[in-house]
């Protein structure tokens, strides 16, 4: 009976509820428990459900005392192996993004790249203001240029994007600057409607856009290629990501090869996607991601703050581009400036559509949107050129 007591005993330690108990552990269970709102969001909310749903439960896994050891271990090195391709896949998503989106409504009024542009204020801004904080203003945290850079890129609201930033300058804060960018890309639909609202009269959303002009696709074919050598002789950090976002959206407008198009739009895309979520979740250990829980706080609240600021400068923006326009452009268009596409897009619509029915104001969101991730991919290069010291 006692070798049964001892056998149960050992069986006990070895287990994962014994880990619970050990140093630390409070600190599993607080990632678990997150990993499970992950979940509940991407399951009953539907928020982002392609990658909260991996990402939710990755995290949960390697938070599982003993669990996330196996898991992270070279023995296994089934995460090991996936994480070398971290810094890929952020371009590969890109490439099924160009794929799988029309860049019509920007070439049909190409003005609207402006609100794309202005809504890259907020990565700057909060870039600037993470410095400040650096500078030790709390005296309980600290971050540099690379750091500060990789905080900035949430307020792009482009999740892609942010991973590979923060891959290359600032790698150990991985897994909270990706939870942190995925969460708000999946609150677009609550947090930009009361900024809308705060920054926009009721006469302001009721206005009425014109139908824009068709594009020809010859038109749509030279843009590509034009956007692609411009921004990358002025940027060539910015290369990975504005190149494989223009070659898969020239892949799709020459209709040359259907089979490819249709393998970026689907396969590919959703491939990638489920091993990036994966991979991100795996970097969500409580030992890391709860190292320094207050920079974590600190690290939320700029994103929210990075995030509303680009919305704010992209509606400023249109409220500049109506006036300019005697009243044409319906202000709201510039909170698409983000490049949560087409969700952002979606969004002003809707909000467009509550104050008149007869208000469609997708196809004019589409056109920010599309240069919102532009826009961010270029302000990424800027970064990386700025702080990385090398070109991707």
């Amino acid at each position: 009976m006692g070798k049964f007591f001892e056998f149960i005993g050992e069986f006990f330690q070895s287990s994962g509820i014994a880990g619970f108990f050990a140093d630390g552990g409070w600190k599993n269970l607080i990632m678990m428990a997150i990993a499970l709102v992950l979940i509940f969001l991407a399951i009953k909310k539907d928020f982002e459900p392609y990658l909260l749903l991996p990402i939710g439960f990755a995290m949960l896994l390697v938070n599982i005392p003993y669990a996330g050891t196996e898991l992270l271990g070279e023995d296994t090195a089934f995460i090991a192996f996936l994480s070398k391709g971290l810094p890929i896949y952020p371009c590969l998503i890109f490439l099924c993004i160009g794929a799988t989106t029309d860049f019509g409504p920007l070439i049909a009024n190409k003005k609207t790249m402006l609100l794309g542009a202005a809504a890259q204020i907020g990565i700057f801004a909060t870039f600037i203001g993470a410095i400040a904080i650096g500078k030790n203003c709390l005296g309980w945290t600290t971050f540099g240029a690379e750091q500060a850079s990789a905080i900035g890129i949430i307020g792009g609201a482009d999740g892609p994007t942010a991973i590979l930033v923060t891959t290359k300058l600032a790698p150990e804060m991985l897994g909270t600057i990706a939870v942190v960018a995925y969460s708000y890309m999946a609150l677009v639909p609550i947090i930009q409607p009361p900024i809308i609202r705060l920054l926009t009269t009721k006469k302001e959303r009721q206005i009425k856009m014109e139908t824009p002009r068709e594009v020809s696709k010859t038109e749509k074919i030279i843009f590509p290629i034009l956007v692609t050598i411009i921004t990358c002789l002025l940027v060539p950090s910015c290369a990975p990501l504005i190149g494989c976002l223009m070659l898969g959206n020239l892949i799709k407008e020459s209709g040359v090869v259907p089979n490819i198009t249709k393998t970026l739009s689907s396969g590919l895309m959703y491939t990638v996607t489920i091993i990036l979520g994966i991979v991100v979740g795996s970097k969500t250990d409580a030992g890391h991601f709860l190292a320094k829980p207050l920079e974590t706080l600190l690290i939320f609240g700029l994103g929210i703050l990075a995030f509303s600021i680009a919305t704010a400068a992209g509606i400023l923006g249109g409220k500049v581009m109506c006036v300019c326009t005697r009243g044409k452009v319906n202000p709201m268009i510039g909170a698409a400036g983000v490049s949560a596409v087409p969700m952002a897009a979606r969004v002003v619509h809707k909000e467009g559509v509550k104050e008149d029915p007869t208000n469609f104001l997708l196809m004019h969101a589409m056109g920010p949107n599309v240069a919102g991730v532009i826009g961010s991919a270029v302000a990424a290069g800027v970064l990386l050129m700025l702080f990385s010291g090398t070109i991707i």
